[in-house]
């Protein structure tokens, strides 16, 4: 089965063809003749994931699944959220965003975060979400050179390292990402 995923995040499409079965593969929008910006203009994580697949399904007519990711912050009333690629500004830079959150969370006590992923599937006429939700806290410095994104400053439940400096095998297991793309394989695998 090929589907395609509504990104063109390579770190993205590694991290999630790496937990698929063999018999499922992964065209990029790359490969379907898709170089434009998806519009990511709602005000939800959900909604900025059923955005990006129903523009594939409506423009491209395929089959497809896309996913929106955000870090909520409690100290700052959940924040980034919907806005966590442009936090800094819309240059996306992962460094300026998270050099941005260190210095807001500077004199904070409470650090607690969670990364939440949605993961919207438009599959034969009906559509589908999966959610995934890591809980952690945002730790006081970069550590790890693994991952991408906030990676380097997000420590998960139950670990003392952060999600940059776990082995891509793990952080598939605990992650947002991976938890809502298990939802999305369980689905796929029962259903087709």
């Amino acid at each position: 089965m090929k589907i395609v995923f509504a990104t063109n995040n390579e770190n993205k499409i590694k991290e999630i063809q790496s937990m698929l079965p063999d018999n499922v593969t992964i065209v990029s929008l790359e490969s379907i003749g898709c170089f434009e910006e998806i519009p990511e203009t709602a005000e939800t994580i959900e909604g900025n994931a059923i955005m990006k697949a129903n523009y594939i399904t409506e423009k491209y007519g395929y089959d497809c699944f896309a996913d929106d990711t955000g870090l909520e912050i409690e100290a700052l009333n959940n924040e980034p959220g919907v806005y966590s690629a442009r936090y800094a500004g819309e240059q996306r830079s992962a460094e300026d965003n998270m050099n941005k959150v260190l210095h807001l969370l500077n004199d904070k006590s409470n650090r607690n975060a969670q990364f939440k992923t949605v993961i919207c599937l438009n599959l034969k006429g009906e559509q589908y979400l999966f959610t995934g939700i890591a809980k952690g806290n945002i730790t006081s410095e970069k550590k790890g050179e693994g991952g991408f994104g906030y990676d380097p400053i997000f420590q998960p439940e139950n670990y003392k390292e952060t999600f940059a400096e776990l082995s891509l095998e793990t952080k598939n297991k605990i992650s947002h990402r991976g938890i809502a793309t298990q939802s999305l394989l369980t689905f796929l695998n029962t259903t087709h």
